[in-house]
């Protein structure tokens, strides 16, 4: 039979005279007083209790917090925050930082994707103007074609096509049919006599260039000024 509680082994327990019992007019502590600090779930540190010692009601007043961290202190807890309404304007503050970055990013994803569209249709606009150089190149001409100069080309009955250095008016009634006029630069490509005009211009802008940044000091930045006057 297990010994009552209080009592060594072999040795009688000493009468103890009971504890005294608080006045009347006192209140005793409770066991169920409630913590100065309430600890916030899913905050990684302690929140202070509202004021009068009540915990925050969950969920009360108090919205959903996604990932909030918060410092921590020396004594590895983290700092306390004095207004529970603080957390919910440190939540929206994170949750409005995210959508600022998310929206940056699409505009600046928006104008890369401009920009690749834009690529893409140069770069088949390229590819088009190569196909129809190097045709042309292959075109039957008894002459040595010289840059600068403009070539008409004509087809022949037979499906031939083949250049000339004489346009239909100065031809008068050609027998055959004219298929085009092209003008070879001296980078050995071929210019539609329809675009020659853009062309040229385009050309003379760039050896205006080169022609001021040669005549100019070495600098750090180009000098563009009146090239568009």
């Amino acid at each position: 039979m297990a010994e009552p509680q209080g009592r060594a082994r072999g040795r009688p327990t000493p009468n103890r005279a009971p504890a005294p019992r608080p006045p009347s007019n006192q209140h005793r502590p409770s066991a169920e007083a409630p913590p100065l600090y309430a600890e916030a779930a899913g905050l990684g540190g302690p929140v202070m209790a509202a004021e009068g010692g009540a915990e925050p009601s969950g969920g009360a007043g108090l919205a959903p917090v996604p990932s909030l961290s918060l410092v921590e202190g020396s004594t590895g807890r983290a700092a306390r925050v004095g207004d529970p309404g603080d957390l919910v304007a440190l939540a929206r503050q994170v949750q409005q930082a995210d959508d600022f970055i998310r929206a940056n990013a699409c505009n600046k994803l928006t104008v890369i994707a401009e920009q690749i569209r834009h690529l893409q249709e140069q770069a088949r606009k390229v590819l088009d103007e190569a196909n129809r150089d190097a045709d042309l190149h292959h075109v039957a001409c008894n002459l040595v074609k010289k840059p600068g100069n403009i070539y008409y080309m004509y087809r022949r009955e037979s499906g031939q096509r083949y250049f000339s250095i004489l346009s239909p008016k100065e031809w008068g009634t050609s027998p055959h049919e004219f298929l085009g006029a092209y003008k070879l630069q001296h980078d050995m490509s071929w210019t539609p006599l329809e675009d020659l005009e853009r062309r040229d211009a385009e050309i003379n802008i760039l050896e205006k260039l080169l022609s001021r940044q040669a005549a100019l000091p070495p600098c750090t930045e180009p000098n563009f000024q009146g090239l568009t006057k």
